[in-house]
């Protein structure tokens, strides 16, 4: 949960060997796409570590080698490797953050609620006052059924 995130996030942060955090904003995201802004984010969040990994474990089952590093996809991982589940807490944690900031210059969308999910809230707010420079301008942010109400 997310109250159980916030508490592990000081002690995976203290505890851990390394850890790096980066983001792609929407720009690059409309740019590049949601998986490879994924992943470029990955291989970001690799290059901020103090320490060069010897293999590469990352959830799911896609991912862009890595320099000269050996690495493996596993779907579920989050649920098989303890650093693969504190990266996901971390990611989350820091996501969590980004978005409860921008709520405060955009309550309307209620970012803090919905962390960057389109809640019927928030596809409401679109509609009645449009979008925002944090919106990916190539994700469809409303329904059909909804540009309509236009």
């Amino acid at each position: 949960s997310e109250g159980q995130r916030k508490k592990l996030l000081p002690i995976i942060e203290e505890h851990a060997i390394a850890f790096g955090v980066a983001f792609v904003d929407q720009k690059e995201i409309d740019e590049i796409n949601i998986l490879q802004a994924s992943i470029t984010a990955m291989h970001r969040a690799i290059d901020l570590l103090n320490i060069t990994p010897e293999f590469i474990i990352v959830d799911g089952n896609k991912f862009r080698p890595y320099k000269d590093i050996p690495s493996e996809t596993i779907v579920k991982g989050d649920g098989k490797y303890l650093s693969i589940a504190a990266a996901s807490v971390l990611a989350k944690t820091y996501r969590d953050l980004y978005m409860e900031k921008i709520h405060k210059d955009f309550p309307i969308y209620n970012w803090k609620k919905n962390k960057g999910y389109p809640t019927k809230e928030h596809r409401l707010a679109i509609r009645d006052v449009g979008s925002c420079e944090h919106h990916r301008q190539t994700f469809k942010l409303l329904p059909d059924e909804q540009l309509s109400l236009f």
